[in-house]
């Protein structure tokens, strides 16, 4: 087998995507027969002893996609020696085959909770993560005091972060009471019931992006949920649990499929 760049082999391995695969490298976490790794090392992945954080990576491993409830307090990394929960600790042995290593497609703030996808297949993280892609992020915005007018404007006109512009991918409308009632039910500990929800998406995907939006507005947020990623639902998902993807969300989700009508209801755009 031709020699590959060593990211690359990492991703289809399903490690991590290449630019996850890249940055482990970085980090002097990978060794290739018994040697630090560097970013574009050639290496023939049947001849060569590669290992991730001192575990060995299988090659052909079969494929896991996952959707899990992360809760508040909960990290997403794969391995944080400060937290006492991570993402991995949370999904049941039963949906990972045997040899396989998860990764999260992306992350959720430690404060923050919802849908939280996990794979072990590198190129379909590339796809959903990749802003060329414009997979799009839905979440639930609660405020302990609702949106003025002006408010409102300032968000949907977009903010001016340290990164640039940070825009929403679509208007910022209030949440339907019904969806609403439906996620307070998945949430622990329940929200506070005199909060006001509002449902903002994304497709640029800077770190804390919605809170320091919001923040800019003087709008600080109380809870925040993710419940959509592509057409991938958070649904009736409870915190803290997970599901194994069905066959059409991943392929959707790689692009192989058309994303399907959501019948969900109107939502009223905050102006």
């Amino acid at each position: 087998m031709p020699a590959e760049r060593i990211q690359k082999v990492l991703a289809a391995a399903g490690v991590a995507s290449r630019r996850a695969a890249e940055a482990l490298v970085a980090e002097g976490r990978v060794r290739v027969d018994g040697r630090v790794a560097t970013i574009g090392l050639k290496v023939d992945p049947q001849s060569s002893s590669i290992e991730v954080d001192g575990r060995a990576v299988g090659i052909g491993a079969a494929r896991a996609y996952v959707a899990l409830h992360k809760p508040a307090g909960v990290t997403s990394t794969t391995r944080d020696r400060h937290a006492a929960t991570t993402v991995l600790d949370l999904v049941p042995t039963a949906l990972v085959p045997d040899g396989t290593r998860l990764y999260p497609v992306g992350r959720l703030d430690q404060d923050s909770e919802g849908l939280l996808l996990l794979t072990n297949d590198g190129d379909w993280a590339e796809r959903v993560l990749h802003p060329r892609f414009g997979v799009e992020r839905e979440y639930a915005v609660a405020l302990r005091v609702p949106l003025a007018g002006d408010q409102a404007r300032a968000l949907n006109a977009g903010i001016r972060l340290e990164e640039g512009l940070a825009r929403l991918a679509g208007p910022l409308g209030t949440a339907p009471a019904a969806d609403i009632r439906g996620l307070a039910a998945t949430l622990d500990p329940p929200p506070d019931p005199g909060l006001t929800w509002y449902l903002a998406t994304l497709r640029q995907g800077w770190k804390r992006q919605l809170r320091r939006m919001f923040g800019a507005v003087e709008a600080p947020i109380a809870r925040l949920v993710r419940v959509r990623i592509g057409f991938v639902e958070l649904g009736a998902l409870r915190s803290g649990r997970s599901r194994n993807l069905k066959a059409p969300e991943i392929a959707a989700l790689a692009g192989a499929l058309p994303s399907p009508e959501r019948h969900k209801p109107q939502r009223r755009r905050v102006r």
